[in-house]
């Protein structure tokens, strides 16, 4: 038994909506050929009424002739034509089937034989009264266009309930006893509408029976078509269904149609493709994390052991503990710098932007990196403008160029040189913080990744900076670049050092107050 449930899952289902669309679609076009041609057929049929009386009309001026024997004799029809001659016959029958002649007055003359003029056809229409007949012939007689108001067409239907076109109008006397002067008589053809009638009905009636079985069978060859047309889309949904985490690396094959499924498979691959790396860049974040945790907790636990069970003095209880508390300091940087990226990947990282000097902040943190670089045996030097305004915020820039330059020293080697070079442009109107050094470079492949989260330099003959940390210093640098509206670059090569260029947008630029970093961070 089907269920409503049933329909109701059915009807929501694309096949079953392509397919009334279709059917639809179909109904409208059958109806609108239908009416299209019943209207011409019915036009055609009408046009051939009027024809065909326009010629009985102007055979019956050919073969009609109204006279009068004598001066007071009475007017008389009197049809001259060939009865021998088949076609003449036939054409007088043909305008005598439905035929009414009057005079003026809208009274019946008779024929030749005494019979009055009009059709038993027109009698069951019925002989209009006199004064409609003398108000056409009055307008007739007085329209200067013979072939305009002169003529007079209408519908009219007998007791049967037969209809006829009605073709009327004037016609003159030969004026033998009138002084020369052709009086006017009026005269009526008709045509049975009765055939016309029956075609049209027919046609409506075939149509009527037409379009139901149509209507059906287009639908069941649109619900063929679109279950044709959907079988690429069930089978990617089939290969999407067997894409898991587990097992990312399938790809949906394409059909190499070209057409709008295959961009759509396209599409869906390449996100599958960013999944995978984020997937692995996870993992490996995962395997980094839980190395740098536990060791340091490792740590800890092993010395506030040895204190516990071998410490006798309060200077080695004392050495311990200064021991866990520098673990520990340890510790709470990794989860700082993962609490970090938390904020900013949520958006709960709110940028406070003030206009604040770049040059006496960079200044000022070159300073500060003096000790760590003649500890490492690095020259340390900065080349800064006399004032350097923005619209920035003070603690994520200085993060910024902190972690360039934290970077920078531990990557150059004893003899080496780090710069910090801080420039103004006006054209275009923009602030470009580089900070370049003379370390061990950075290999090409590597280049187009050092920006992504968790994401470290791998492989044997790495330099060792790389492998140290989280991976979370330069991802944060360019999060922050991009916060602020502006970008970074780099330049690198093995043996030779690396460039990073901060490129900012100058003050009154893309400096909107107060700007949530994480959906800037996300337009990248």
């Amino acid at each position: 038994m089907i269920r409503a449930r049933d329909i109701r899952r059915l009807s929501r289902g694309l096949r079953f909506q392509l397919t009334a669309t279709y059917a639809l679609f179909f109904a409208l076009l059958l109806i609108g050929v239908t009416g299209v041609f019943h209207e011409r057929l019915s036009t055609s049929l009408d046009n051939q009424a009027h024809s065909t009386l326009e010629l009985r009309w102007a055979a019956m001026k050919s073969y009609l002739r109204i006279e009068r024997d004598s001066e007071s004799g009475p007017t008389e029809a009197h049809w001259y034509y060939d009865d021998k001659d088949p076609e003449e016959s036939r054409s007088v029958l043909g305008i005598k089937s439905v035929y009414l002649i009057t005079d003026s007055n809208g009274v019946v003359i008779p024929d030749l034989y005494g019979q009055r003029s009009v059709s038993q056809a027109y009698e069951d229409i019925g002989i209009e009264p006199p004064p409609v007949i003398k108000e056409r012939v009055r307008r007739a007689v007085a329209s200067p266009q013979p072939g305009g108001a002169s003529t007079f067409w209408f519908v009219r239907r007998n007791r049967q309930g037969v209809d006829y076109l009605i073709r009327s109008g004037i016609v003159f006397d030969e004026g033998h006893f009138n002084g020369g002067r052709h009086l006017p008589y009026y005269a009526e053809l008709g045509y049975s509408l009765a055939v016309n009638e029956k075609t049209l009905r027919e046609f409506s009636l075939l149509y009527i029976a037409v379009i139901p079985g149509s209507l059906i069978l287009g639908s069941l060859l649109g619900w063929v078509m679109a279950g044709r047309a959907l079988t690429p889309v069930r089978a990617a949904a089939q290969a999407a269904q067997r894409i898991s985490g587990s097992n990312l690396s399938l790809r949906i094959p394409s059909r190499h149609a070209g057409d709008e499924l295959d961009y759509l498979i396209l599409t869906f691959n390449r996100m599958i493709d960013r999944l995978e790396g984020s997937f692995q860049q996870m993992k490996q974040f995962s395997t980094d994390v839980s190395h740098e945790l536990r060791t340091p907790i490792t740590a800890i636990r092993g010395q506030l052991e040895v204190a516990l069970f071998t410490a006798q003095t309060t200077e080695q209880y004392r050495e311990a503990m200064f021991n866990a508390l520098q673990d520990i300091d340890r510790l709470s940087q990794i989860v700082r710098a993962m609490f970090l990226l938390s904020q900013a990947e949520s958006g709960q990282l709110v940028l406070q932007k003030s206009r604040l000097d770049l040059s006496a902040m960079a200044r000022d943190l070159v300073e500060q990196f003096q000790i760590p670089a003649e500890a490492a045996g690095v020259r340390l030097t900065a080349e800064l403008p006399a004032e350097c305004p923005a619209e920035v915020d003070r603690v994520q820039i200085e993060r910024l160029i902190s972690n360039l330059l934290s970077n920078a020293l531990k990557f150059t080697g004893d003899g080496g040189q780090v710069k910090v070079t801080l420039q103004a442009e006006r054209e275009p109107e923009r602030i470009q913080i580089v900070v370049e050094d003379t370390g061990c470079g950075i290999a090409t492949e590597h280049l187009p990744h050092i920006f992504d989260r968790f994401y470290r330099v791998p492989g044997p003959g790495a330099a060792p900076g790389p492998e140290q940390g989280l991976g979370l210093g330069l991802s944060f640098v360019a999060w922050i670049a991009k916060a602020h509206h502006g970008k970074i670059d780099v330049e690198s090569a093995p043996g030779k050092g690396t460039r990073f260029t901060v490129t900012l947008p100058a003050p009154g630029l893309g400096s909107a107050t107060m700007e949530i970093a994480a959906e800037t961070a996300t337009q990248s």
